[in-house]
C-alpha cells in the first residue's frame, strides 16, 4: 500500500507541476484508501476516477493535488467545498485551513463521508446537504471549491469572496473545459488564471447558458 501511495506521489503527482511540500507531505498523512468505496480500495493510487455511486466520482489523486498546490491555503481561511463526494478532498482541505464547509446535494453520499471523517476524528469540518450550485448561505470565504464543472463563469460565487479570495471551477462544455482560478483583488475586481484543460462531469443544477436550438 505505501509502496502504491509513494509512486502515485512521484509518478503521477509530481510530474504534474505539484510543488508544494504542504501538499506532498499531505498525501501521505491523508490515506486515500479509506476514503473509497468498499472494495475497490486497490484502485485508490490509480490515474484515474473511481465511482462513489448516485453519479458521482472521486477525482483523480493529480487533480486533487494540483488545485491544492494552485490554491496556496493558509492556516487562518475558512473553505466552501461544493460536492463532498467521498470526503477525501474536504479532509484535506481540513488540514491546510482553519474550517471547511462542504455541502453535497446527494444525502446518501453525504452520509457515507460523515462515517468516514468522524472515524478518522476530522474536527474542523462542517457537512451539509443541499443544493449549492449557484451559491451557498450568506458568509463569505477565502476559498472556494467546485468539484463538478459549470458551464459559465460562477459569478454567483465570486460575491461570497473574501478580498484575497480565490475560487476554482472547472468552466465549459465537454469536452473542452478549463480549470480555472479565480481571485478577487478588490470589491468588483477578479482575476482569472486558466491552468490546464481536463474534462469532468457537471455539477447538478448549474446555471446553463442559452443555446440554439436548430
Amino acid at each position: 500500500m505505501e509502496q502504491a501511495r509513494f509512486n502515485m506521489i512521484e509518478q503521477q503527482i509530481r510530474p504534474w507541476d505539484v510543488r508544494d511540500s504542504r501538499v506532498l507531505n499531505l498525501l501521505s498523512v491523508v490515506k486515500r484508501e479509506q476514503f473509497v468505496p468498499a472494495g475497490r480500495q486497490p484502485l485508490a493510487f490509480m490515474d484515474m476516477e473511481i465511482p462513489l455511486g448516485h453519479g458521482a466520482f472521486m477525482w483523480q489523486p493529480k487533480l486533487e493535488a494540483r488545485v491544492l498546490h494552485e490554491l496556496n491555503i493558509q492556516p487562518s481561511e475558512r473553505v466552501l467545498e461544493v460536492g463532498t463526494g467521498s470526503g477525501y478532498l474536504a479532509a484535506l482541505l481540513s488540514h491546510l485551513a482553519a474550517q471547511v464547509t462542504s455541502v453535497e446535494i446527494v444525502p446518501e453520499l453525504s452520509v457515507l463521508a460523515a462515517k468516514t471523517l468522524a472515524a478518522h476524528n476530522y474536527g474542523n469540518i462542517k457537512l451539509e446537504v443541499g443544493d449549492a450550485a449557484n451559491s451557498w448561505g450568506a458568509e463569505k470565504y477565502d476559498v472556494i471549491v467546485l468539484t463538478g464543472s459549470v458551464p459559465l463563469s460562477p459569478k454567483a460565487y465570486f460575491q461570497q469572496l473574501n478580498p484575497g479570495g480565490r475560487v476554482f471551477a472547472i468552466v465549459g462544455d465537454a469536452p473542452a473545459m478549463q480549470a480555472q482560478v479565480f481571485t478577487r483583488l478588490a470589491n468588483d475586481v477578479f482575476e482569472c488564471k486558466t491552468l490546464f484543460e481536463t474534462n469532468v462531469l457537471p455539477l447538478q443544477n448549474a446555471t446553463q447558458p442559452q443555446r440554439f436550438i436548430f
